[in-house]
């Protein structure tokens, strides 16, 4: 199928690991967390990290409740596939925004996924972020937080985002929101689909994914990465420490996105 590509085996240097630490530890003085009003009486907390030069800003979309843990000597503390890696896209030379769920809820279920409420928490960050940056906005979204982003991409993207992208994507047609069930044809932006092969969560079987791209009919740029790397899986497959949140190839998968976002192609 034309946009897919299959990518195996991914080992990243580890002189490139330690220049990466060295950079986050020289930036991190500036990342903070920000609690924005998005709806009256309503506050969303995001971990922001905003870099000079930056060329664009990442919103990322945490999967499982929508949260991003306690903050910990100034950083997040959830284990998930996008907030572990933050530093990553940072160090890429983009703005960083990590989106928590909003103060009048303790957990983001599929049908919260794709309410209004959580379409307007999205959209004022996106808002603020792009008045803040003066750069474009994509979402990220790993595991339920692909539901997030492509409904906001439905909702509002066509005219306010740069683009999204979908990690571990729920297909399942089982769950409200489900990526394959929602409006794909409507999205006029690129779109990048990120998946793992081995990934064993059954509301994100591999073999189902393909149908993102196929109904992906009106975006300009879109392409399916399948990736096979990575190591130790362990816990739930459908948690963040297994092959469904890319364990062991973090590194890997984040440049694959950077470079993606900086020049997207099908």
């Amino acid at each position: 199928m034309k946009g897919i590509i299959v990518i195996r085996k991914l080992i990243g240097p580890l002189v490139g690991l330690l220049l990466a630490v060295f950079l986050i530890t020289q930036v991190s003085a500036a990342d903070q967390v920000i609690r924005l009003e998005t709806r009256p009486g309503v506050k969303v907390p995001v971990f922001y990290m905003k870099r000079d030069g930056a060329t664009a800003t990442v919103v990322l979309l945490p999967g499982g409740a929508g949260g991003f843990g306690k903050i910990e000597e100034g950083k997040p503390t959830s284990t998930n596939f996008l907030v572990r890696s933050r530093d990553f896209f940072a160090t890429a030379g983009l703005n960083v925004a990590v989106m928590s769920r909003p103060s009048d809820k303790n957990d983001l279920d599929y049908p919260d996924r794709v309410a209004d409420e959580h379409m307007q928490d999205i959209k004022a960050v996106v808002d603020y972020l792009k008045n803040d940056g003066g750069v474009p906005v994509w979402l990220v979204g790993t595991s339920r937080g692909t539901v997030s982003a492509t409904a906001a991409a439905i909702k509002f993207g066509n005219t306010d985002l740069g683009g999204i992208v979908l990690t571990a994507s729920v297909v399942n047609y089982k769950k409200v929101g489900a990526v394959t069930k929602q409006d794909l044809a409507s999205i006029r932006i690129p779109v990048l689909v990120l998946h793992h092969e081995q990934d064993g969560c059954v509301l994100c079987r591999p073999h189902e994914v393909p149908a993102i791209v196929k109904g992906l009919a009106s975006a300009p740029f879109k392409k399916l990465l399948m990736v096979n790397g990575g190591g130790n899986p362990s816990g739930d497959p459908c948690e963040a420490m297994h092959y469904h949140g890319f364990v062991g190839m973090e590194k890997e998968a984040v440049a694959m996105m950077t470079d993606w976002i900086k020049k997207p192609t099908n």
